[in-house]
């Protein structure tokens, strides 16, 4: 918790800094695969624990309604993004977590909805969470493309996942504030490609300052 010992600008200089350090490689990686399966007609499928499950519904509520330009929200034309946080239903959670054990919580719920083709962002601060690792394996196992999204060394996750975007820090909180970073631009991305998919550059840019 390095803002223990920081004040507030040193903590946002921080920050700033590790922003900075970023490989956008990664981040457009994670835009690419999120449009590839908005392409496929899959479903996009987040998971995380404790403030990288926020960080999961977060990305998922921006993405179904964020894609979007409101002039399109009533369009029957327009093909939405299909995504899921497994973060969010908490009876499946307590239901699988109390029976049969923490670990399978999101394995189980992909065992229900997912299909070959679809996608996996799985976020695990330290990489090393057993739920997030179990439901990557099945999901390798059974033809989802898999994303990790990871901070302090990577854990196992990061060479478990197919693609990944990787925090260098070992502060949980930087490391997810940087993911959520990331987040918003791939919103953006997707925002780009279907809800500004035929509209002119110029006007896109007057939408967006509209909030279109």
């Amino acid at each position: 918790m390095i803002g223990v010992k920081l004040a507030p600008k040193a903590f946002l200089d921080h920050v700033a800094g590790m922003a900075g350090r970023l490989d956008p490689t990664q981040v457009q990686a994670l835009g690419d695969a999120v449009a590839a399966c908005y392409d496929r007609d899959g479903t996009v499928f987040v998971i995380g624990n404790g403030g990288s499950g926020s960080n999961a519904s977060h990305l998922c509520e921006d993405l179904n309604k964020g894609s979007l330009r409101r002039a399109d929200f009533d369009d029957p034309n327009i093909r939405r993004i299909r995504v899921m946080s497994l973060t969010d239903c908490t009876p499946a959670i307590l239901a699988w977590g109390n029976d049969e054990g923490y670990d399978r919580i999101f394995l189980e719920q992909l065992k229900n909805f997912a299909r070959a083709g679809d996608l996996l962002i799985a976020i695990s601060g330290s990489g090393n969470s057993p739920n997030i690792l179990r439901a990557v394996e099945w999901a390798k196992l059974n033809r989802l493309k898999t994303f990790g999204v990871t901070g302090y060394d990577g854990g196992k996750l990061r060479p478990l996942a197919e693609q990944g975007l990787h925090v260098d820090s070992w502060d949980m909180g930087v490391v997810e504030c940087l993911h959520l970073i990331a987040f918003h631009w791939v919103v953006d991305d997707m925002h780009r490609r279907i809800g500004l998919r035929n509209v002119a550059p110029e006007k896109a840019v007057l939408d967006s300052r509209l909030g279109v």
